[in-house]
């Protein structure tokens, strides 16, 4: 259970600094802007979709819908700012 926590905080890791790069570049679309403040908008507000009174399915759902919800931003990206915000986060 404890490798599947670090894999996926690694892989969040990862995806947000690629998103947090493609959101400062010059051309980001605006749909990215809003996907990443309804995101962060979920992450911290008090609803979810599995209230966090369940001890373990209510944390679950964080860890598994941000995650994938970041990765589909950042599969929706034009190809030359995914291509910038990969350059940068490597190097």
């Amino acid at each position: 259970m404890f490798k599947r926590l670090t894999l996926l905080w690694t892989v969040l890791r990862g995806d947000a600094r690629q998103l947090w790069f493609a959101l400062r570049h010059p051309d980001a679309p605006s749909w990215l802007k809003w996907g990443t403040a309804l995101i962060a908008l979920y992450l911290f507000s008090p609803i979810d979709l599995i209230p966090d009174v369940l001890p373990v399915i209510g944390m679950v759902d964080d860890l598994v819908l941000v995650p994938l919800a970041i990765r589909w931003l950042l599969g929706r990206l034009p190809p030359e700012i995914a291509q910038a915000a990969a350059r940068r986060r490597a190097g």
